[in-house]
């Protein structure tokens, strides 16, 4: 079958708890199909096989696959019955299908999406006449949809809370529950914990649910959160047949509820559990490999493994650049080289970054050098909102003509001209064929329109801001006016006003930082530093390309910008991990808590975006990067130390102490 003795191992294991400690590369998805097959091949019913995964798409591919090994040169009979290979939220509707009855539910129950949820919390949030500036529907449901993921029910949830907004909405839980059943519906979130309730609650629904099934295989079992463990563990106890296949050293996902514990503790949970290691790495080359193992093997909670390579090639380099416009057109020139040399193809290249606005030098640099990119599992820079939201006040305090502009920024963030007002002026600037801008310096037209005196006085406070503004951009350096721009307009309490978690606040303050950043590096580079030139690039940056060019990138491929998260499972033949430095990777919140062990995380986050390298691996750092605008020396990422074997060097110690990290040595 062409499987080696660990995979072998594997496949052949059929009864009792069996643990894959599958590493990176490994064959894994090979191993757990050809296992399913091995099943049905030793008599057990296909029906009475449950394989549980975490996407449509990998349910999907894991299907096929089993058949095309049963079945190699025909069709499955049609009448043949199947595995259930699901997802844990597809297999749990099923369960709830059956048995939400038992809990008060119709049997024929909706599914809320999201604009659903929202509907229903601003009814109860209406219903008890909640401010809804201190608590938007939207805020609502990011709070209890955290919670629900932690498994925290409403009679929890004040226990958990850790604000003012999240005291408000542990009072609202039960009440939007309550108004959830009376409409015959669940959210995503309820799906699981409704599971959870009738298998710990109802014991014939456990016993229905452990009969239907002799053998169960979890895939990505990493990933696994609380509650999805708690329901694996009780409908696998009464046979025991447990697979579960993962590999802790790729657990990325706590933001999201995965814990890896729930790997590491698999031989107390399942005390006759035996475990087979997959350390033979098909994907990249011995030198990749070994530079991985050094880097992961400093995190102390894991199971001891070392994957080995079979092929060798050259060693991945480490790039340092003067500063990060260096950094992305050093990367971004050598990709442009080795694809006009036909040495490779775009899509054969991946750029790997730890966050989201890290990605705006990099479009900046493949645009000006007319290389193709997309840009994946993340919004373009210049989409974003706080991006649009501050381009359009330079461009109204350039052009207060500027309609789209101004209509964008008259209310953000909100000062009290709503839409009403906004469509009125609209509508009378048409009938006497004057702009916008002249209608709202008009006060006795909006007195007239009946526009609210307090609308009005809004306007004129507007008005008078945006002059003074159009003042200021004559006196001072682009990138000060921002900085001004945004104090003037609280723009940093609008950003937590609007985001409840604190890992978006901060994602999105570190996007106006980067805004801050380009204009600094735009007035020391140009000769002329003007506002207009300065919005004028921009602009030119945020314009799309045409549909027939970007269906001919998508038909010659483009190279690939994505954040570490999002390469999880992907491989490339080239890697550029960018932004090797303390703060960055490992992420600044990661080492700023000494209560978690983030660390670790981010070491594991770094082991995977270094795996996903088949034959060539580049990590590049800047020396020196700004911050508000100002030069700042970086700190080089410990993990360099760690994967090169220096981290005897004294340097390494110094990066420890200058990062302010609380751990020492092995985190």
């Amino acid at each position: 079958m062409g499987l080696n003795p660990a995979q072998a191992e594997a496949v052949h294991t059929l009864r009792g708890p069996l643990l894959v400690l599958a590493g990176a590369g490994s064959g894994k998805t090979r191993v757990v199909t050809m296992r399913i097959a091995e099943l049905i091949r030793s008599g057990i019913a296909p029906d009475r096989i449950l394989a549980v995964t975490f996407t449509n798409k990998a349910a999907a591919e894991m299907r096929e696959r089993v058949l095309q090994i049963l079945f190699p040169n025909s069709c499955p009979p049609k009448n043949m019955p199947v595995p259930l290979v699901a997802t844990f939220h597809s297999l749990c509707v099923q369960i709830l299908r059956r048995h939400i009855t038992k809990l008060g539910y119709p049997e024929q129950f909706a599914i809320y999406d999201r604009n659903d949820q929202e509907s229903l919390a601003k009814r109860v949030l209406n219903d008890i006449a909640t401010n809804l500036a201190n608590l938007r529907p939207g805020d609502f449901i990011n709070i209890i949809s955290r919670w629900k993921t932690q498994a925290i029910r409403p009679h929890e949830a004040d226990r958990h809370a850790e604000n003012d907004r999240e005291y408000l909405a542990a009072s609202i839980y039960r009440r939007y529950q309550t108004a959830l059943k009376a409409c015959g519906a669940v959210d995503f979130d309820d799906i699981l914990l409704l599971v959870e309730d009738l298998l710990r609650d109802f014991p014939d629904v456990l016993e229905a649910e452990r009969g239907l099934f002799d053998h169960i295989l979890v895939d990505e079992y990493q990933d696994t959160n609380q509650t999805q463990y708690r329901i694996i563990r009780a409908l696998a106890l009464g046979h025991r047949n447990l697979c579960v296949v993962g590999d802790d050293d790729q657990s990325i996902y706590a933001w999201r509820g995965a814990e890896v514990t729930h790997i590491l503790r698999f031989q107390r949970d399942w005390t006759d559990a035996k475990v087979v290691k997959l350390e033979t790495n098909y994907r990249s080359t011995h030198e990749i490999i070994q530079w991985a193992n050094r880097v992961v093997a400093f995190n102390r909670q894991r199971h001891p493994k070392t994957l080995r390579a079979t092929v060798s090639g050259e060693t991945p380099r480490v790039l340092q650049c003067p500063d990060p416009d260096e950094e992305a057109q050093i990367v971004v020139s050598e990709i442009r080289r080795r694809i006009q040399l036909r040495i490779r193809k775009p899509n054969d290249i991946a750029v790997l970054f730890r966050t989201n606005e890290q990605s705006r030098l990099f479009e900046v640099e493949f645009k000006r050098q007319n290389v193709p990119y997309t840009l994946i599992g993340s919004m373009s820079f210049f989409d974003r909102k706080e991006v649009r939201d501050l381009l359009a006040y330079l461009r109204v305090i350039l052009n207060p003509r500027d309609e789209v502009s101004l209509l964008r920024a008259v209310n953000t963030p909100p000062r009290g001209i709503g839409q009403t007002t906004m469509i009125r002026c609209m509508e009378i600037a048409l009938a006497q064929k004057k702009t916008l801008w002249e209608i709202l310096g008009d006060a006795g037209t909006l007195q007239n329109a009946k526009i609210p005196a307090k609308a009005a006085a809004a306007i004129g406070e507007f008005r008078q801001m945006v002059r003074t503004l159009q003042i200021q951009a004559r006196q001072m350096p682009v990138d000060e006016l921002i900085r001004t721009l945004i104090d003037t307009i609280q723009y940093r309490a609008e950003i937590d006003r609007l985001n409840e978690k604190p890992n978006d606040r901060e994602m999105r303050w570190n996007l106006v930082e980067e805004f801050v950043n380009s204009a600094a590096s735009f007035v020391q580079k140009e000769e002329k530093p003007r506002l207009a030139s300065f919005v004028q690039q921009l602009s030119l940056m945020d314009r799309d390309d045409s549909g027939s060019e970007k269906e001919e990138q998508l038909k010659n491929g483009a190279v690939i910008l994505m954040t570490l998260h999002a390469a999880k499972g992907l491989e490339f033949p080239e890697v550029y991990m960018v932004g090797m430095e303390e703060g960055f990777l490992p992420h600044r919140k990661s080492i700023a808590d000494p209560f978690h062990d983030n660390v670790a995380e981010e070491r594991r986050l770094c082991y995977v975006g270094m795996t996903r390298a088949k034959e060539r691996l580049t990590l590049s750092l800047a020396l020196q990067r700004m911050k508000w605008g100002k030069n700042r020396n970086t700190i080089p990422s410990r993990f360099l130390f760690e994967m090169t074997g220096r981290a005897d060097n004294p340097a390494y110690a110094k990066v420890l102490r200058e990062s302010g990290s609380t751990f020492t040595g092995r985190d």
